[in-house]
């Protein structure tokens, strides 16, 4: 037997959600809106150093305004470096972190790890950049010159003569690397508990270790979230500006010596050169639009692959 509500009633729910659809559908709106007006003041801007080093901007390691000299080559490279140092450090260690959290720490704990990760993504990135100039460089000197002295024969970890370990790529990938953490474990982790719960009690009841129901249940199904937050911290580290800016010289230019002092990012560099003007401020919009597009095109990669996986399906996929 139905029941049949009265009209006023029945109408109420049916309202209330075509104005939460209309209210959720203008905010995914206006930032895709905020995020072309972005674009197009960039592409605008940047149009006189377009005209003045024309494709030869893509492929100019040096970024000298003065000289009439435009490049964005030297600083995409850092750019790059830095941030696949930062995702080679963040990656295991969130892996290895939204693992505990979910499957090895009691329920008390588990809240406490998750709410300190998330604490993290709040402290300011000036912070981790004055912590990392005056504090973690220093520290990691040592270890700098360990690599180059015994893994030299690598080329990432050779160095020139008579070159200081200070303020390199390698300092201020570690440093991005803190900074990248909370947001992949907290991509890793939530996708680490969607993990149907009678996959791992049948790996368990058929004798499975604890560790035995990790690598054949959660890590497989986490492979998809895995990936996503490893992109899309990337695409953090790609944007990092003040911790860069501080620890890094910002010189153009490329190189695999990651250990000794120099390089430079495109954010970092723009921060230490924003009060130019003229052609230098077009080529510094210009090389704000390579990074736009860039960050862009990695973080719809990570979504893409996340709603692909069988993680971002939901559990009954």
């Amino acid at each position: 037997m139905s029941v049949v509500l009265p009209r006023a009633v029945a109408d109420v729910p049916s309202r209330a959600d075509r104005v939460f659809r209309r209210v959720t559908t203008g905010a995914g709106l206006a930032m895709l809106a905020i995020l072309v007006v972005i674009g197009f003041f960039l592409v605008y801007r940047s149009g006189p150093a377009f005209d003045a080093s024309g494709f030869g901007f893509f492929t100019t390691v040096k970024f000298d305004a003065a000289n009439g000299v435009l490049g964005v080559l030297g600083l995409l490279y850092g750019t790059v470096v830095v941030a696949l140092i930062a995702i080679c450090v963040a990656v295991p260690l969130s892996v290895l972190a939204a693992l505990f959290i979910t499957e090895y720490a009691s329920g008390r704990l588990r809240g406490f790890l998750t709410g300190l990760v998330d604490l993290l993504a709040a402290i300011p990135s000036l912070l981790y950049g004055l912590w990392g100039f005056s504090f973690l460089g220093p520290q990691v000197v040592p270890v700098s010159a360990w690599l180059t002295h015994n893994f030299g024969w690598f080329p990432p970890f050779a160095h020139q003569d008579n070159t200081l370990f200070l303020n390199s790529m390698f300092i201020a990938g570690l440093i991005v690397s803190l900074m990248v953490l909370p947001i992949t474990t907290s991509v890793i982790r939530e996708v680490f508990t969607q993990t149907p719960p009678g996959e791992k009690e049948a790996a368990l009841a058929l004798g499975s270790t604890r560790w035995g129901m990790v690598k054949t249940v959660v890590l497989p199904f986490g492979r998809g979230g895995i990936i996503g937050g490893s992109m899309l911290g990337l695409g953090r580290a790609l944007g990092e500006t003040i911790a860069v800016s501080l620890l890094l010289p910002q010189v153009p230019q490329i190189t695999t010596h990651v250990l000794q002092f120099g390089g430079a990012t495109i954010s970092g560099f723009i921060a230490n050169n924003s009060g130019a003007s003229g052609l230098a401020l077009s080529g510094l919009m210009a090389a704000g639009l390579v990074l736009f597009g860039f960050t862009l095109a990695t973080n719809f990669t990570a979504s893409v692959i996340i709603s692909r996986s069988r993680s971002g399906a939901g559990v009954d996929a």
